[in-house]
């Protein structure tokens, strides 16, 4: 039986990372353990994992996830409050598929998007 999932995407730099996902997003650290290598945040009911890769080109990381929210366009505006960077082709959109989805990249260009059911 399936229960959570928990994607894990690269990072050149822990404290980069970190502080990314707190400031810009709104993420805590999950956990109480430093783990050299390794570090997990969580915001509301999820978690991302990230593990050390510092060798990685961002311009070839190709790590995603989906995010699906039930406040999209409130998470959306803190980000511009925020000053948080939306991806140039990902901006808040109705999709054909019945999603209002946007995307970001994070530091290393993991890519980010999030979603909200348009139907019912």
């Amino acid at each position: 039986m399936l229960t959570d999932i928990h994607p894990k995407l690269p990072m050149r730099d822990k404290n980069i990372t970190k502080e990314f996902y707190k400031n810009n997003l709104g993420f805590n650290v999950f956990g109480s353990a430093d783990f050299d290598g390794y570090l997990m945040m969580e915001k509301d009911q999820i978690q991302i994992h990230f593990f050390e890769f510092k060798a990685i080109d961002p311009k070839e990381n190709y790590g995603m996830v989906y995010i699906r929210t039930d406040n999209i366009d409130s998470f959306y505006q803190s980000l511009l409050d925020n000053n948080t960077q939306i991806h140039p082709n990902g901006p808040l959109e109705i999709k054909p598929w019945g999603q209002k989805e946007f995307s970001i990249l994070d530091p290393d260009s993991n890519l980010l998007t999030f979603g909200q059911s348009i139907s019912t």
